[in-house]
């Protein structure tokens, strides 16, 4: 064998094996689900009955709090939430705007979120926050959205 033929048969080779690791698209919850960092958010949205919603069509931008962020919220209030289905679930899709809003697209303004609440975004330069919470990890594609890590728990405000 020549040694271009032998070139590009190994260029093929890892071609090919650098697409086999590559892992396919999942879906928002999926995607929750198999990112250690959000291992908290997977298991309180798995205890609201929410897999399926976050796993449907969306699109969704989910506003994903990191296990550290839950880590801040007092003990009391993980407690309350973990007793209260109804007030654990307004939390969460808190966290949910319906669509697909790269980082790119964010603009400083208010979105509705899935609960139903506007939620504050603002960007400045290639910094995003959301509330107070700042996006840490911006642009994790799913096929039915995409989400991005933030450094702290949003607590949606108080209905009259």
């Amino acid at each position: 064998m020549s040694f271009n033929r032998l070139v590009l048969l190994a260029s093929a080779v890892a071609f090919v094996a650098g697409c086999a690791t590559k892992p396919a698209p999942v879906s928002v919850a999926e995607t929750v689900a198999r990112d250690s960092r959000l291992s908290t958010l997977n298991g309180l949205v798995s205890k609201a009955g929410l897999t399926s919603t976050l796993g449907g069509a969306g699109p969704f931008t989910v506003f994903a709090p990191s296990n550290e962020a839950f880590a801040k919220v007092p003990a009391k209030t993980m407690d309350e939430l973990a007793s209260d289905p109804a007030k654990l679930k307004a939390v969460l899709t808190y966290h949910v705007v319906p669509g697909k809003f790269m980082a790119a697209d964010v603009k400083n303004g208010n979105a509705k979120t899935a609960n139903g609440a506007e939620l504050a975004l603002s960007k400045a330069g290639a910094y995003v926050t959301v509330e107070d919470a700042m996006v840490q990890a911006a642009d994790i594609s799913a096929t039915n959205g995409v989400v991005h890590i933030v450094d702290s728990v949003l607590i949606p405000p108080v209905k009259r």
